[in-house]
């Protein structure tokens, strides 16, 4: 579990430093960016992924990596969105920002090390392919939470979701570090 506290916090390093960068280069321009845009962008980067999974072939730049890291970063995003409401400001210091960031991000890793210990790592042994379609398969519950609006009977939220996704991504990242994907 060391190690793997020890990986995901390195590929969480590689994903707050294009966090923080594009703040810094964009500002929080995602303040405007609904729940359904927001898992829309994280749709379009998980598609591209099976695409080229599927296809075998990759004709732009982007590698794979680095769209795990866009989806991991709007996940987040879209959790900063569900917490923060109209009365705050569209324009977020970036300090505040990376702040805010830094605190979805404990949250998620505390969730993937009581999972962990659970479930016993079994993601160590998982596809990136399995990684994709479990990604695909959040977005498409977050869809239909959306059009439910934002009502669940028995099922977790929104937000549960997106910090499943952020898990999936750091976990892709962590095997394509490790030169298994």
């Amino acid at each position: 579990m060391n190690t793997t506290s020890t990986q995901y916090d390195a590929v969480i390093e590689q994903c707050r430093d294009v966090f923080v960068k594009k703040t810094r280069d964009y500002g929080t321009a995602w303040r405007v960016l609904r729940t359904i845009s927001i898992t829309d962008q994280i749709f379009i980067k998980a598609k591209r992924i099976r695409t080229i999974q599927e296809k075998r072939l990759q004709k732009i730049g982007d590698d794979i990596a680095s769209e795990f890291r866009g989806i991991l970063n709007y996940a987040v995003i879209g959790l900063l969105q569900l917490q923060l409401t109209s009365r705050d400001p569209e324009d977020l210091p970036a300090d505040r920002a990376e702040q805010l960031y830094n605190e979805q991000i404990a949250h998620a890793k505390q969730l993937m090390q009581d999972k962990n210990h659970d479930y016993g790592e079994a993601w160590r042994d998982m596809s990136q392919e399995s990684f994709t379609d479990l990604i695909l398969s959040k977005l498409l519950r977050i869809k239909q939470i959306i059009s439910n609006d934002g009502k669940t009977m028995i099922s977790e939220g929104i937000d549960a979701n997106y910090f499943d996704i952020i898990n999936y991504s750091a976990f892709a990242l962590i095997l394509i570090t490790e030169g298994k994907h």
